[in-house]
C-alpha cells in the first residue's frame, strides 16, 4: 500500500473542531473590531463633551479667540482685560439663578464680546435655541459676517460644531448656525416673522435702544422676541444690552430701573475706599483735558489713569436697590472703566469740550460716554434753583443784550396774562414784564388796555425805549374774541396763534392761514390770520435754556459770556409764577397698540408762564430771529445802543420828566430805524 493510501482520512469530529477554531477566529477579529470601534467613540465623544461645570469666562478664558477680522486685539480672549464683564457673563451661566440680565453701557467697554461669548458658550456648552435680535435684519446679517462667522471659525471648540454655511445646506446659513443639540438664529427686530419664528431658551438683546417702537406693525419687539421663551420659563435666560438714549423711551434704562441696579465699585490706591466712579470726579485744569485725573471721593486726592488696572481687577459688583424681581438684575458701566488703551480719562475730557455748545454732540457724548439717557429738556429744573439765579438788571428794565420784544399772551375765563420778553443774539432772553388784566375776554375794557399795551415802551440799560415787536397771543379760549380784536389791532404787530400737539423742530411755527371769525353771527369777508405752534418743540426748548449753566465770577472776570439760549430772569418775579414756569413735565405714553411716544403733561394745575413764554417765543420765530443774519444783529445792536437821544436839562419844575430817549420799535411799524429783510415781508 503506498504512503497515501495509509493516511488516515479525517473524522468527522475533526472537521467540526477545525470549523470551531475558524469561528472563534472570525469572533476575536470582531471583539477586535468592535473594541476599536467603541474606542473610537469614546474618543469622539470625549471630544465633543464639553469640559465640565464651566462658566461663560471660564469658557471664554479656555476657548475663545478673537479674530484679527472683528477686534483690535486678536489672540487668546483674556477676561482680565475687562474684570468688570466677568460676573455680568457669568450671570448668563446656566447655574446661575438669574434670567434677565440688562447692560446699560458706555461705548467700548466689551459689551459685544461679551455678548459673542456667551453665544460661543451655548454653543460649546450649553446647546438649546438661542435667538440673537439686531436692531435690523440688515445689522444682523452684517453681524453674522463680521462676528459670528470670525467667533466660530477662529474658536477650534466651536469650529468642529458648526458647519460653514453652503447654499444647499438649509441647516447653516447667514442667519441660521446649527450645532449639535441646538441652533442659533440672528434676526433684526423691525422683522416680526423672525422674532416669532422659533421657541428659544435663550434671547440676545444687542442695541435695544435701537430697536424700532413696532415690528412690522406687530407690536413692541422686545416682547415678541421675549415671547419666544414661554415654554423654558424656568431655564431661560434674556441678556438685554444696549447704550441708552433718550430718558422716558429708552427701554434699556427701564430694565435697568427695574433690577437691583448694580454698580462696580473700585478701590482708591490712596486711601482703598470703595466706590463707583462718577464723571462729576473726572476733574482737569481749564482749557488742559491733559490733565485729567479722578479724585476720590474718600481722601480727595487725584488718581491717576495708571492706577485703572490694579483697580478695575480689585472691583465688584453691588447691587445699590432692591429689585422686585428676583430673577431681574441689571449693571450699569462707563467709559471711565475702560481698560488703558481703549479710551483714557484724557480723551474722555476731551470729547465732553467738544461737544460743548452743540445738542447733539452733547446727546451723543452722554450716551457713549457716560453711558447715560439724555435729558430731553422735558425734567423741569427745580423752581427753587430758578429763585436763586434771578438776577437784578441794574435798575432797567431791559438789560444790555436784549434787542428787541415780543410778548405771549395766555387768555383765561377770568383774566388775560401777559409776559414780555426781550431778545438778543442766540435767542438769549430776558423777561421784562409781567402783567394781568383782569376781566377776560367778555369784558371790552379788558381789551382797551391789552391795545393800550401794544404802545407802551420800556427802558434800555443805556436810554433808549423799546415798544413790543410781535405779540402772540392764544386762541384756544373764546377764539371768535381773539380773532375780532387781533383783527382790528392789524396784523403786522399781533399774532393769533394755536398750539399743535407733538414735535417739529424743522418748523415749530407754521402759516399763517386765513380763518373766519364770527362776531355777533356775522361771518367776516376775511378772517384772521392764524399761526400754528408746535407747543412741544418749544417747551423742550425753553426747558433745555434753563438748564443752561452759568458762568462763574471768576470765568465772568475772564471775559466768557453766558450761553446762547440763556434764560434771565428778574429778582421782582415771585415764586408763583416759576412753579407755573416748570409745571409741566414730558413723559413717554403709551398709545393702545403699544407704540411709546413723549408727551408734555401738568405736573400742577397753572402753567400760564410756561404757555406764555412758549407764545413769546413763537412770536419771536415768527419775526424772523432764528434766520436772522449778521447784518440784521449788526443792525439791531446798533439801534439799540446808538439811537439815544441826549440828556434833557431838569426843568423848574419839581415835577419828574421822563426822558426823551431813543425808541426802538418793531421791524414794519413806524419809527423803526432798521429796513426789514425781505424775508420779513
Amino acid at each position: 500500500m503506498s504512503e497515501r493510501n495509509s493516511t488516515p482520512l479525517p473524522t468527522s469530529g475533526s472537521a467540526s473542531d477545525s470549523e470551531d477554531t475558524a469561528h472563534d477566529d472570525l469572533t476575536a477579529d470582531l471583539d477586535l473590531a468592535f473594541d476599536g470601534a467603541e474606542d473610537i467613540l469614546r474618543a469622539w465623544r470625549r471630544g465633543m463633551r464639553p469640559d465640565a461645570d464651566l462658566t461663560v469666562s471660564e469658557w471664554a478664558d479656555a476657548h475663545r479667540k478673537l479674530s484679527s477680522r472683528a477686534s483690535a486685539e486678536p489672540g487668546q480672549y483674556r477676561t482680565t482685560r475687562t474684570p468688570y464683564l466677568r460676573e455680568i457673563m457669568d450671570a448668563l451661566s446656566p447655574r446661575h439663578p438669574a434670567q434677565r440680565i440688562s447692560f446699560m453701557k458706555a461705548a467700548q467697554v466689551g459689551a459685544t464680546e461679551a455678548g459673542n461669548n456667551w453665544i460661543g458658550f451655548v454653543i460649546h456648552h450649553a446647546p438649546g435655541p438661542m435667538l440673537a435680535v439686531l436692531p435690523t435684519v440688515e445689522m444682523a446679517k452684517r453681524t453674522s459676517r463680521g462676528r459670528i462667522d470670525p467667533l466660530i471659525e477662529d474658536s477650534p471648540a466651536l469650529k468642529e460644531r458648526v458647519q460653514p454655511a453652503r447654499s444647499r445646506d438649509a441647516g447653516n446659513s447667514m442667519l441660521s448656525k446649527e450645532f449639535p443639540g441646538g441652533i442659533l438664529v440672528l434676526t433684526g427686530a423691525n422683522s416680526a416673522t423672525g422674532l416669532r419664528s422659533m421657541p428659544a431658551r435663550y434671547i440676545f438683546l444687542d442695541e435695544v435702544d435701537a430697536y424700532p417702537a413696532s415690528a412690522d406693525e406687530e407690536g413692541d419687539p422686545v416682547t415678541l422676541a421675549e415671547a419666544r421663551t414661554t415654554t423654558f420659563s424656568h431655564r431661560r435666560k434674556v441678556f438685554m444690552v444696549s447704550t441708552p438714549t433718550i430718558r422716558g423711551l429708552s427701554r434699556i434704562e427701564r430694565e435697568y430701573e427695574a433690577s437691583d441696579q448694580r454698580r462696580y465699585f473700585v478701590p482708591c490706591p490712596h486711601c482703598g475706599a470703595m466706590q463707583w466712579l462718577r464723571f462729576e470726579r473726572l476733574r482737569w485744569d481749564k482749557g488742559r483735558p491733559d490733565t485729567a485725573a479722578y479724585y476720590c471721593e474718600g481722601c480727595e486726592k487725584p488718581i491717576a489713569e495708571h492706577h485703572k488696572t490694579q483697580m478695575l481687577e480689585r472691583g465688584e459688583w453691588r447691587a445699590t436697590t432692591v429689585s422686585a424681581d428676583p430673577h431681574s438684575i441689571g449693571f450699569h458701566l462707563s467709559a471711565l472703566y475702560s481698560p488703558l488703551g481703549w479710551k483714557s480719562w484724557q480723551q474722555i475730557a476731551r470729547d465732553w469740550l467738544a461737544a460743548q455748545g452743540s445738542e447733539e454732540m452733547l446727546r451723543a457724548a452722554r450716551n457713549t460716554l457716560l453711558g447715560e439717557t439724555w435729558v430731553e429738556s422735558g425734567d423741569a429744573p427745580e423752581w427753587q434753583r430758578l429763585a436763586e439765579r434771578r438776577e437784578a438788571y441794574a435798575g432797567a428794565q431791559i438789560p444790555v443784550g436784549g434787542l428787541f420784544l415780543t410778548a405771549g399772551v395766555d387768555v383765561q375765563k377770568d383774566r388775560i396774562e401777559i409776559d414780555v420778553w426781550a431778545w438778543g443774539r442766540g435767542l438769549e432772553s430776558w423777561l421784562v414784564d409781567h402783567i394781568v388784566i383782569a376781566g377776560g375776554p367778555d369784558d371790552p375794557q379788558c381789551w382797551d388796555k391789552l391795545t393800550a399795551l401794544l404802545g407802551r415802551t420800556w427802558v434800555c440799560t443805556n436810554g433808549a425805549v423799546m415798544v413790543i415787536g410781535k405779540l402772540a397771543i392764544d386762541t384756544g379760549y373764546e377764539a371768535a374774541a381773539v380773532y375780532a380784536w387781533a383783527r382790528a389791532q392789524g396784523f403786522d404787530q399781533v399774532a393769533p396763534v394755536k398750539g399743535l400737539e407733538g414735535f417739529n423742530r424743522a418748523t415749530p411755527v407754521s402759516g399763517p392761514t386765513f380763518v373766519d371769525a364770527t362776531i355777533g353771527g356775522k361771518r367776516l369777508r376775511r378772517g384772521a390770520r392764524l399761526w400754528s405752534v408746535a407747543t412741544a418743540t418749544f417747551k423742550t426748548e425753553t426747558y433745555r435754556f434753563l438748564r443752561l449753566e452759568r458762568p462763574s465770577d471768576e470765568d465772568r472776570n475772564l471775559g466768557i459770556c453766558d450761553a446762547p439760549g440763556t434764560v434771565h430772569l428778574p429778582d421782582w418775579i415771585d415764586t408763583e409764577w416759576l412753579k407755573q414756569l416748570v409745571a409741566e413735565q414730558l413723559v413717554t405714553v403709551r398709545n393702545k397698540r403699544g407704540y411709546a411716544h413723549p408727551e408734555w403733561q401738568k405736573m400742577r394745575e397753572r402753567n400760564e408762564a410756561l404757555d406764555a413764554r412758549v407764545y413769546a417765543r413763537a412770536a419771536a420765530w415768527i419775526m424772523g430771529a432764528d434766520r436772522f443774519d449778521e447784518r440784521m444783529w449788526r443792525q439791531l445792536e446798533k439801534q439799540a445802543g446808538v439811537e439815544t437821544a441826549a440828556a434833557v436839562a431838569k426843568p423848574e419844575t419839581d415835577q419828574p420828566v421822563e426822558p426823551q430817549a431813543g425808541r426802538i420799535t418793531a421791524p414794519r411799524r413806524r419809527g423803526w430805524k432798521i429796513s426789514t429783510p425781505k424775508y420779513m415781508e
